[in-house]
């Protein structure tokens, strides 16, 4: 009984929301309002209040939040490190990557592992936006370029190489560019950033391009490449297909750039064998992409 209530009260302390942690945990909001309310008559003390259109923690629920979350996390490193002890990769994984990347890289592994591991579930969320992984309860984030997420742990899974092409057609009527200067010439197809990243040596160049044709989706810019409208730069996972058939032509072979495909996941003493062994497997695959 004195566990009761509380995984749903520090639940909505760190969501804000009752509709957001009922989701978080798979209850029903009326069964988390329940038991906060329950805990709250146990204890014989108002823990929230309670708008229609907010809900804030009192003086006295705040200091029970302060008390109450290291035993939550002590109970759960304590799982960990049974399951860990045990060596065999079972329970939920929640996961967020960016749309694209996870759509043709990332789910495909995933089943993978998941047809490998039957005692592992997952849910994947594919979002652009940089999502707070510890406030939004994920295992593991996806992140792709540079990194500097210091208060969470980082592996580097592999590398993308970005390539600036277009189609024959294109080059046969504009010509192909064959140093950055000439960049301003060209019709370039331009994403959600007015400059284009190279690696020339050792150094990092940013070249500012322009064009008639602005999108933040790749996929997008990919399509218009494709119809021969510019230049187009974008990692290698839209593009090599199209190169290998020649529908595109690379150019710049000497200013290519090069960054890194990230996992990045909250710091715990114990790392599960269902999180331990999805890296592995996909620093393992991922590692041979480039």
């Amino acid at each position: 009984m004195q566990w009761q209530g509380i995984v749903e009260f520090v639940t909505v302390v760190e969501t804000q929301s009752f509709t957001v942690a009922a989701q978080r945990l798979g209850m029903s909001v009326a069964q988390v309002s329940r038991q906060v309310s329950a805990l709250e008559a146990r204890l014989a003390t108002r823990l929230l209040y309670r708008t229609t259109r907010r809900v804030s923690v009192t003086e006295a629920g705040q200091l029970y939040y302060q008390h109450c979350r290291p035993l939550l996390d002590g109970l759960q490193q304590a799982e960990q490190a049974l399951s860990q002890a045990q060596g065999t990769p079972s329970g939920h994984l929640r996961i967020t990557a960016p749309t694209y990347y996870g759509e043709t890289v990332i789910s495909p592994l995933l089943n993978r592992y998941l047809l490998s591991h039957p005692q592992v579930s997952a849910e994947l969320s594919l979002d652009n936006r940089k999502i707070d992984l510890v406030a939004e309860g994920y295992d593991l984030g996806i992140r792709l370029g540079p990194m500097d997420e210091s208060s969470l742990m980082l592996r580097q899974l592999g590398s993308r190489r970005h390539y600036v092409c277009a189609t024959p057609d294109y080059l046969t009527r504009h010509g192909a560019p064959h140093t950055l200067a000439e960049l301003n010439r060209h019709q370039c197809l331009v994403g959600t950033i007015d400059f284009w990243r190279f690696n020339e040596g050792d150094r990092l160049r940013e070249v500012r391009v322009s064009g008639r044709l602005r999108c933040n989706s790749g996929a997008a810019l990919l399509d218009a490449a494709l119809q021969g409208l510019g230049l187009v730069q974008l990692p290698d996972y839209y593009v090599a297909p199209h190169l290998e058939s020649g529908q595109l032509v690379a150019v710049l072979p000497g200013y290519t750039l090069q960054d890194g495909i990230w996992a990045t996941y909250p710091r715990s003493r114990f790392m599960p064998p269902k999180l331990a062994g999805l890296l592995d497997f996909l620093a393992a695959t991922l590692a041979n992409r480039v």
